[in-house]
């Protein structure tokens, strides 16, 4: 599996994704104060074994990946997220790979938040290209929660842009 394979899936958290509110101290509530938005960097934790190499994906391959979670790039660790994307469709170059995930949110408001993606990407890339995903529930202080994560590349990070409702 191709490391642009593996980091795709890694936010799909995407993928899709969790997260930390400890590195939240101070959300940005939206204007009705019935949500929060922020902005958290993940770097993903390779696990044993790990091949960054090997056979382009096919169809019915499944794959994890786990991020650490920070506030700043290189700053303290405010939470994880763990995320399961499965193959579903290849055509050439491109990939269509369904990510289900989950962020976990130290500190205060806690709980988790729980997303997922259809991530479309380009095999022969190194680097993923940027991706929304939805927010499809969460726990906690984020019951109810829905919304979005827009996931960026950004050098050894990914740059999550965090949307979150709770009504």
């Amino acid at each position: 599996m191709t490391r642009s394979f593996r980091r795709i899936g890694a936010l799909c958290a995407c993928t899709v994704a969790a997260v930390s509110f400890a590195a939240v101290t101070a959300p940005a509530h939206a204007d009705s104060g019935d949500g929060f938005e922020f902005t958290l960097y993940a770097k993903e934790v390779p696990g044993p074994g790990t091949d960054s190499s090997g056979p382009p994906p096919k169809v019915g391959d499944v794959f994890t990946t786990a991020d650490d979670l920070y506030k700043t790039k290189g700053g303290n660790k405010v939470g994880r997220d763990g995320v399961t994307c499965a193959v579903v469709r290849v055509s050439g170059d491109q990939a269509d790979v369904n990510c289900v995930g989950t962020f976990v949110l130290n500190g205060g408001p806690g709980g988790q938040l729980t997303a997922q993606a259809l991530v479309t990407f380009d095999i022969s890339n190194a680097a993923p290209a940027a991706y929304d995903v939805a927010i499809t529930g969460g726990t906690g202080d984020f019951t109810q929660a829905r919304g979005y994560v827009s996931t960026t590349p950004d050098g050894d990070y990914s740059r999550m842009e965090f949307h979150v409702t709770t009504r």
